[in-house]
């Protein structure tokens, strides 16, 4: 065993220990109790009109979001237990009627490490328009089309920190399957996913353990990460199969090998940001990479700034081996405008466009604090160009506006 993973053990063990004794011993004046969290309304609106037979039509698509959370901290806010379940009650698609544990975790807090254990959410990555490295969790497909959403991941997760940086090392026991929208649902493209029926290149499918570590490092301006991740791929591929004479994908999730790099150079207004992977497990190894910079003009106007996007993505896949991503010669550019004003209004508009086929993918995003409990957001998602042979044919007539309004306790 190596010098590193001995004493990785070693505060592990002596971690648990430590605060098994403390919660034993522990006085309930001493703790501090924490709840807050929000519920929000919000509606879809589908201005065109479906593409497949048996999908729901309605212009106004409703639901209702819960989020609480609860924190419990003790020994000093040394130990700390969060606990943030997550349900979504939509008016059209079963599926997207869900719930899920966000977070519920024990954080331990050390002299230059820490240690969580439970239901986490963890993310890798500096890029605005592809998030390449972000890989624990395992993307939440019903919330948005973004990929922003993510499932809550079961993790071990242990951090040391010192002057040759921090060190991220994970086990994660438990694989999370993607979610879909349902046979009825908007967004669902020409076939739908049979999510009851996913098959594994492990052999333990859904109880595989996976791992993941990560080092990085701040240089002067330039923030580094170097991670690698073993185990279930969270990007299905989707094979089609006969269910009862209907056509239906489903999914399946390979087991792989990723080593990815994330950069950051801040100089004056300008950040340039990096992202590049490289995989094994979906036929021949491939790499991948997302490049772009980011400028911002501050204080015009008064107090607002506004910043200036370029991105250029990059994927050498294969189409028939690895799963269908957008991102393979695209060029992302965006205006990124904050206001400063009380109300933190700010807004993201932005464009993906095929270099090849000239697809082309819109999205806004607006927000503005109406007090110091409620907030409103605009959200659209807009496809004016897909070719017969785009990403998005399928779902070619379901651009949607969404509007929220988000109350905060």
């Amino acid at each position: 065993m190596s010098l590193m993973l001995r004493k990785s053990v070693s505060i592990v063990a002596g971690g648990l220990l430590a605060s098994l004794a403390g919660l034993a011993n522990m006085d309930a004046r001493a703790g501090e109790w924490d709840v807050a969290g929000s519920v929000a309304a919000e509606t879809r609106i589908f201005p065109g009109s479906r593409s497949f037979q048996g999908q729901d039509d309605s212009v106004f698509s409703p639901s209702l979001v819960l989020e609480p959370e609860v924190v419990y901290q003790w020994n000093r806010g040394n130990d700390r237990l969060t606990f943030r379940p997550f349900w979504r009650f939509d008016a059209d698609d079963p599926e997207r009627t869900h719930g899920d544990i966000r977070e519920a975790t024990w954080l331990r807090l050390g002299k230059g490490w820490d240690l969580q254990v439970g239901v986490g959410k963890v993310f890798w990555g500096v890029t605005e328009s592809v998030h390449l490295v972000d890989i624990i969790n395992q993307t939440d497909n019903v919330e948005d089309t973004d990929g922003e959403d993510k499932l809550g991941q079961p993790l071990i997760n242990l951090n040391l920190e010192n002057d040759w940086g921090m060190l991220e090392l994970f086990v994660l026991p438990g694989f999370r399957e993607r979610t879909f929208a349902g046979s009825r649902a908007r967004l669902r493209g020409p076939n739908p996913v049979d999510t009851d029926n996913p098959t594994f290149d492990a052999g333990s499918e859904e109880y595989h353990v996976d791992f993941a570590a990560r080092w990085s490092r701040v240089f002067g301006d330039l923030d580094m990460g170097l991670s690698h991740f073993n185990g279930t791929s969270r990007e299905p591929r989707l094979i089609p199969a006969n269910d009862g004479g209907r056509v239906v994908f489903r999914p399946h999730y390979d087991l792989i090998d990723q080593t990815g790099l994330d950069l950051q150079y801040t100089v004056d207004a300008w950040l340039w940001k990096l992202e590049a992977m490289t995989r094994s497990g979906h036929g021949n190894r491939f790499g991948a990479g997302v490049a772009g910079v980011e400028y911002t003009f501050y204080q015009i106007g008064g107090n607002a700034d506004l910043g200036l996007l370029a991105e250029y993505a990059y994927d050498g896949r294969n189409a028939s081996r690895a799963p269908a991503v957008v991102s393979d010669n695209d060029v992302f550019v965006a205006l990124r405008l904050a206001l400063n004003d009380e109300k933190d209004t700010t807004a993201l508009l932005g464009a993906f466009v095929d270099r090849v086929t000239g697809e082309t993918f819109v999205s806004l995003e607006a927000e503005r604090r109406l007090n110091d409990y409620w907030k409103m957001e605009l959200e659209g998602r807009l496809s004016p160009y897909v070719p017969k042979d785009g990403f998005a044919f399928g779902t070619r007539n379901d651009d949607f506006v969404t509007l929220r309004l988000t109350r905060y306790f």
